[in-house]
């Protein structure tokens, strides 16, 4: 079965969660395109929509439609040439509606996982649960006739691990997209040892078609992503436990997170991006990594006690951001929370003494949003990185500890062959996490 005969049945599990609807849109675009080409004109292409929720699922239809409009708007060119024998088709605006009209038709929507049993490709976005994927996985390959390939998104789950639970011979990959999907260029490929040679071949095509930047980390749980992300957390979280014991613990949590965004040029302090991940997931992710790395050490108890108060952090179905360690105001935060006294304080009320214990920032200084659009940002952040090495302020003694403590981490992931070597560490920090530039260098 060649890539476009496969690709003619697929399923999304979890199609309209925060992952699933992005990896949804995109394989939505990728089959309509093999659809429209003439050798295939005649043939029926199926995307299995699949999710629990029905009312989640009334909202994905909106979203597709709204975003499948965007990308036929990018390419109406390259849609003319397809359309090429539809005279009618005149105006841009009616290739683009039909472009549209093409790709929901492919799409059926179900709250049936029995809808998966005809895919020939299966693509799982269900939660980080180990048992939760093993069994829905397990339960369309023990009712299929087709032999499905399936393509998991686990972000820290090994998927020698999910083979073998499963028992799928080698017909599983991971195959890892970044929060949007649809945006992020990035995607973690994780070959097990035993893979399907066919499979590994389609699900490389398909991320190219797909324009996606491929890293392959080995397989061990939370790959490089999560492997540096849980080990930074901790880090900062530490970090910020020990200040605390001298100046309080909504200060720390403010300084630490001010720090590791403006004085690191990251676009997120390490507490606002915990909050964007989510607390109770990174929670499971460190479970995930523990058990299986024999590092018991990957644990946070303030994340328990943050999560026994209700305190999660995620996005609402809009985007927004939920509380967290941090509250938000349009998207900034403008408290902190404290747990000893299960409240929030206003930033404001702290910021002034915690901005006089971190002190200035160096005068080459320039915001993340400036420094990452310039071509010559790595001259630059040498000069920045410097300048900081130069002052003695406690801003800046964080920052480089911060720093080199990011550093190692990147080293320990190279030397435990979690990251085949230092280039695709920093191709993930820097497209990935969207940093401007890799945690392994010599700034």
């Amino acid at each position: 079965m060649n890539y476009d005969e496969r690709i003619r049945r697929a399923a999304v599990l979890g199609a309209a969660g925060k992952m699933g609807s992005g990896i949804l849109l995109l394989t939505a675009a990728e089959m309509t395109d093999i659809s429209l080409k003439p050798e295939n004109k005649n043939k029926v292409f199926n995307l299995f929509a699949i999710d629990i929720s029905e009312e989640a699922l009334k909202g994905l239809r909106k979203y597709l439609a709204i975003q499948l409009l965007k990308i036929a708007e990018k390419k109406t060119v390259s849609l003319r040439q397809l359309y090429r024998d539809r005279p009618e088709l005149i105006e841009n605006e009616d290739i683009i509606r039909q472009y549209v009209d093409d790709a929901m038709s492919i799409i059926n929507f179900s709250t049936r996982l029995e809808s998966a049993y005809d895919a020939h490709i299966v693509f799982e976005a269900a939660v980080e649960d180990v048992d939760l994927k093993v069994n829905i996985i397990r339960q369309i390959k023990d009712n299929s006739n087709e032999a499905p390939w399936f393509l998991t998104n686990t972000s820290s789950i090994p998927i020698a691990e999910l083979d073998e639970k499963a028992e799928l011979d080698g017909r599983i990959v991971g195959f890892h997209f970044y929060n949007p999907p649809a945006v992020q260029r990035i995607l973690e490929f994780v070959a097990p040892e035993g893979c399907n040679q066919d499979l590994l071949e389609f699900s490389l095509k398909l991320a190219k078609n797909m324009k996606k930047v491929v890293v392959q980390p080995g397989d061990f749980a939370g790959f490089i992503g999560n492997g540096f992300l849980m080990r930074d957390t901790l880090y900062g979280i530490a970090e910020a436990e020990e200040l605390a014991k001298e100046i309080g613990f909504p200060q720390a949590v403010y300084i630490i997170n001010r720090i590791s965004n403006e004085f690191l040029v990251r676009p997120m302090g390490v507490f606002q991006l915990m909050d964007y991940v989510g607390i109770d997931v990174c929670q499971k992710i460190m479970l995930v990594m523990a058990d299986r790395l024999d590092k018991p050490q990957l644990h946070s108890p303030l994340i328990d006690k943050l999560i026994s108060q209700g305190i999660k952090g995620g996005q609402y179905a809009d985007g927004s951001q939920k509380p967290g360690i941090l509250n938000y105001e349009k998207g900034k935060p403008v408290k902190v929370y404290d747990p000893e006294k299960d409240a929030y304080v206003s930033i404001d009320s702290l910021q002034d003494e915690c901005d006089a214990f971190i002190g200035p920032l160096p005068e080459s200084h320039k915001p993340w949003k400036s420094v990452i659009r310039l071509p010559e940002k790595d001259v630059l952040l040498a000069n920045y990185f410097g300048e900081l090495k130069t002052m003695n302020q406690n801003g800046a003694k964080i920052a480089l500890n911060y720093l080199e403590n990011a550093k190692n981490i990147g080293l320990q992931l190279v030397d435990s062959k979690i990251a085949r070597n230092a280039e695709d560490v920093n191709t993930v920090m820097m497209t990935g996490f969207f940093h401007a530039y890799g945690i392994i260098n010599d700034y």
